[in-house]
């Protein structure tokens, strides 16, 4: 399966299905005056692409390009299979190091990870808007999400626990040991390459891991790496390995991998998810989302059409929590289609790195493709597009923000999650009716209601109400905060990262009973003499 096509190489991302193998060195962005802060981050022409301690690369070179003009911006030599096993053998080695740290203290290696990416972040929001598109505030933000994810394990390091429990014998102690998983594999999205590397790593090193990522944040994985040399332990405590499909394959068939943590398309994480479990490995999938928010009678407007705007629109559609579905009762639906058509048409379109923009280009020429084919359904299945449609006459890979009407609730298109800025808008009359369009999809990543009545919101978070992971009110499917966990159910994959109780996703859990007696009772009152 072909993993490379939702990772990112951030300072020289690796898309098999999207990059060529050759750029003169004279045409690289790296080697433009405009572009000169990458040479002064450290990065070059020719970059590696592994480190485990010490940085190598002796495969593939996979060159990286800017969605915004389709320009090479630099090069990455990919991991080899025989690299990646080195690289598992030395994260091994590592974790005997790491995990006989107390938590607190691994807790302040985080602390100084965050503090590290805190005095770059405006350069390295930069980055992630140049390589994957999304507009420069999205691009810092998606930082700063990564350092809000290193404090938040800071406090955890110190919290981190079981409970003592009742036990039915005297003299017994009954609890819970919680312990590291090991080594912890990392495949990360093109979309938030770095949010998940943070959510997945900061946990995973406070929990006592190790991890091993199969995608390529180069700078992020030095900024790691420096601050792991500045406190004399190994390298390979981070490790990377950017490789092509042999390498996640390698990595998902491997026995030595504990935990392996996608984020991608359904499609790809179901080849994962299968391999995986054919070695009764434990597996954390992120996956898909077709995520709707539903308008009732009594909404405020206010809040709905901006809310519909900024979770359809940011990222140009390429959010996991993007809102592809606008179910609007029948009594607003006009008012409201009005409304955010206008919205839409105001949308400021331009470069990512340019402050004014609100909205970028997709990610690749295939994404375009697949665009214009969505369009094309749509309208063939009973669709009448509202505004948008085409592609954008520049440079890169731009498309118009759309707005489709007229669909039926369950058209294949509609239950399509298409990563791209359309927004199917569906009219209902009742709330059940409403509750069962939302959930019917395959996917169950986000979900949101407006209204005003409480009841209807208690019956949206109870049993019949939503089936997604994130159930939201007031606000859109999309801008999840760190402190919640975040993932969704069916196609989405079930797992959780970030917040709450996630971090029970990177530890084994053991029950623990300790006889401080002289006598021997057993469970249940059996006697056995």
């Amino acid at each position: 399966f072909e993993i490379v096509k939702r990772k990112l190489c951030i300072a020289v991302k690796t898309f098999t299905i999207h990059c060529k193998h050759t750029a003169a060195m004279s045409t690289l962005l790296i080697n433009q005056p405009k572009y000169a802060w990458l040479k002064e981050l450290g990065l070059a022409e020719d970059n590696n692409g592994v480190y485990h301690g010490t940085w190598g690369g002796q495969g593939e070179v996979i060159t990286s390009y800017c969605p915004a003009n389709n320009e090479p911006i630099a090069r990455v030599r990919q991991a080899t299979l025989s690299e990646y096993e080195e690289t598992v053998q030395k994260s091994k080695e590592a974790w005997k190091v790491w995990a006989d740290i107390p938590a607190p203290k691994r807790g302040e290696i985080v602390r100084q990870i965050g503090d590290a990416l805190r005095k770059k972040i405006d350069v390295l929001g930069r980055l992630v808007s140049l390589e994957m598109g999304k507009i420069y505030v999205e691009g810092v933000g998606e930082v700063q999400e990564y350092i809000d994810v290193c404090d938040y394990a800071v406090g955890l390091s110190r919290m981190i626990g079981g409970p003592i429990l009742p036990s039915e014998r005297p003299g017994h102690a009954l609890l819970e040991q919680w312990n590291p998983v090991g080594l912890v594999g990392i495949i990360t999205a093109f979309n938030f390459p770095v949010a998940v590397y943070g959510w997945n790593n900061a946990l995973a090193l406070i929990c006592g891991n190790v991890s091993c990522l199969n995608s390529c944040p180069l700078l992020f994985t030095r900024i790691v790496a420096e601050v792991l040399e500045h406190n004399s332990l190994p390298g390979a405590i981070c490790s990377m390995t950017c490789g092509g499909a042999d390498v996640g394959t390698a990595m998902a068939k491997d026995e030595r991998v504990n935990l392996l943590s996608f984020t991608g398309s359904t499609q790809v994480g179901k080849s994962v998810g299968m391999m995986v479990q054919e070695r009764f490995g434990r597996q954390l999938l992120e996956l898909g989302g077709n995520n709707a928010i539903i308008v009732f009678e009594d909404a405020d407007l206010n809040l709905v059409v901006p809310s519909a705007v900024f979770a359809s629109v940011g990222t140009a559609g390429q959010r996991c929590t993007t809102t592809r579905r606008l179910i609007l009762h029948e009594s607003v639906h006009d008012t409201v289609v009005e409304r955010i058509a206008k919205a839409y048409k105001q949308v400021r379109i331009g470069d990512p790195w340019d402050a004014t923009t609100m909205y970028g280009p997709l990610h690749t020429k295939q994404a375009v493709e697949q665009y214009l084919a969505a369009v094309e359904k749509a309208k063939e299945q009973g669709g009448t597009v509202v505004c948008g449609g085409k592609v954008i006459d520049r440079p890169g890979n731009y498309v118009e923000p759309t707005i489709i009407t007229g669909l039926a609730h369950d058209a294949p298109i509609v239950h399509t999650e298409t990563f791209v800025p359309i927004l199917y808008v569906l009219k209902f009359k009742e709330e059940e009716e409403a509750f069962g369009w939302n959930n019917e999809v395959k996917q169950g990543l986000s979900s949101s209601i407006f209204t005003k009545d409480m009841g209807r919101v208690f019956r949206w978070l109870g049993p019949k109400g939503s089936d997604c992971g994130i159930v939201n009110v007031n606000i859109p499917t999309s801008g999840a905060e760190i402190g919640g966990a975040f993932g969704g159910e069916k196609h989405t994959g079930g797992g959780r990262e970030s917040g709450s109780d996630s971090w029970k996703q990177y530890m084994r859990r053991s029950t623990c009973t300790i006889n401080y007696s002289k006598e021997l009772p057993l469970a249940q009152g059996i006697k056995f003499e």
